[in-house]
């Protein structure tokens, strides 16, 4: 089975070559990667070449030629592009925050201008995957990831999967936090009810063996306050909601305090990883060789993953993450459990990003939603879930016009669409100010 990665100069890629090295199953035959950095891709191919080294039956990687070189002959293809690079990404932030409104790379202001610039270069990869590889399966990893999972499923329709580790790293904190056996989780034992948008959802439900677990967690001040979660939104608000949020949804709850926070910042988060990577990429094309690519790799990985939503935890204490908090989901382990529940048939559930269908009925059933799903060789299968309160739904309802405002507007390249994307996300204040964002994005302001 080939697996291709378009982004595969990304930072991250290592990640998922280790995990296909673990994999017991062996079901990947031949990484192939793609990237429009070529100093990237060769740095990145050396760390998977020093992942390799020892191992008794590596998989063997090959660097394409082009996208249509890559793509074709692929059964899967994994998505996880950066349009614009981080220089793209310090704007995206920096725009909005010189408007007084949030900069962040997935929500918000931040967030349209990244799927607007985006989307069509997403929709580009999808017609030459349906006419390359019409029956291959893309998994997207690109953010913002709804929005584009959702302007590539037009193209595509289910065969476009979204992935994100932050539900499945929510779900085994809080079940490491309610005292759950962590093997819980891959036997099955562990039931959970998650549904939102991407990077905005709710765990409503945990569940061991049938027993409810998740009342008790949120009755336990100790308990919360021994994973990130809990430390990020509060014992109090926890119990107010019901329901454990996305971390994302800390920009929402306390879009003051996280706004406060980042406002006068030195450094925006984009500006802190484009000092970082470039410097990485930097330093291990210059060292040569596979062993000092990995070195530094590894030291730069840990530090990424310490400093990750870093202005959230200052606007609620001030807070380190610890060992539990840094494993998260890992998407490198989602994308292989997607992988082989596809390929067995097995009916492994999952939390995806996919058609609605009839999950949320407000909901169109094209819109893309975040929630658990089965999943087969016919692909993923949203479950049925419990009805959303109506703060929950009101907040789904009005991101997700956002989201196909910005898909309509990058699709048709619709000014007024765009306008709309920006004006009517909850996190931007006035029309004026998302025409001024809009000018200053376009180079006119």
């Amino acid at each position: 089975m080939r697996l291709t990665i378009l982004g595969g100069g990304g930072f991250r890629v290592p990640l998922v070559y280790r995990a296909l090295l673990d994999d017991p199953a062996g079901s990947v035959s031949e990484v192939v990667l793609h990237d429009t950095d070529p100093r990237r891709v060769a740095v990145i191919a050396d760390v998977l070449t020093r992942l390799a080294q020892g191992h008794p039956a590596p998989v063997p990687v090959r660097v394409a030629k082009g996208l249509d070189d890559a793509l074709a002959g692929a059964d899967f293809v994994f998505s996880a592009i950066r349009v614009g690079g981080t220089a793209g990404r310090i704007r995206d932030e920096r725009i909005p925050l010189a408007e007084g409104v949030l900069g962040q790379e997935t929500v918000g202001a931040g967030g349209v201008l990244y799927g607007l610039r985006t989307i069509p270069v997403a929709l580009h990869i999808a017609e030459r995957v349906a006419a390359l590889a019409p029956g291959a399966w893309v998994i997207n990893f690109t953010n913002p990831a709804g929005m584009v999972t959702e302007a590539m499923s037009q193209v595509l329709g289910d065969r476009v999967i979204g992935i994100c580790d932050s539900p499945v790293g929510l779900v085994r904190r809080a079940a490491r936090a309610a005292g759950a056996d962590p093997a819980a989780f891959a036997d099955g034992r562990l039931g959970y009810d998650y549904v939102g948008l991407n990077h905005l959802g709710w765990l409503r439900s945990l569940t061991l063996e049938g027993t409810e677990l998740l009342p008790g967690l949120l009755a336990d001040d100790a308990a919360l306050g021994s994973f990130e979660e809990g430390r990020l939104f509060g014992a109090d608000w926890l119990r107010v909601l019901g329901a454990l949020p996305n971390e994302y949804l800390h920009y929402y709850y306390f879009r003051r305090e996280t706004l406060d926070s980042v406002r006068d910042t030195p450094e925006t988060r984009g500006e802190f990883l484009d000092q970082q990577q470039g410097g990485f990429f930097e330093r291990a094309a210059a060292a040569g060789g596979p062993d000092a690519a990995y070195a530094l790799w590894e030291r730069t990985r840990l530090e990424r993953e310490q400093t990750y939503m870093a202005h959230s935890r200052e606007a609620s204490g001030g807070w380190q993450r610890d060992s539990h908090d840094l494993e998260g989901g890992g998407y490198d382990r989602v994308a292989l459990a997607l992988m082989h529940a596809i390929v067995g048939d097995s009916g492994t559930r999952l939390i995806l990003n996919v058609r609605n269908g009839t999950t949320v009925p407000q909901l169109a059933p094209d819109a893309i939603v975040e929630t658990v799903c089965e999943v087969g060789a016919h692909g993923a299968r949203p479950l049925p879930c419990a009805p959303l309160r109506e703060d929950q739904l009101g907040l789904m309802l009005q991101v997700k016009a956002v989201e196909r405002a910005a898909v309509e507007a990058a699709t048709f390249k619709d000014r007024g669409a765009a306008l709309r994307a920006l004006a009517l996300h909850p996190l931007v204040d006035s029309p004026a100010v998302a025409a001024r964002i809009l000018e200053r994005a376009a180079g006119k302001a």
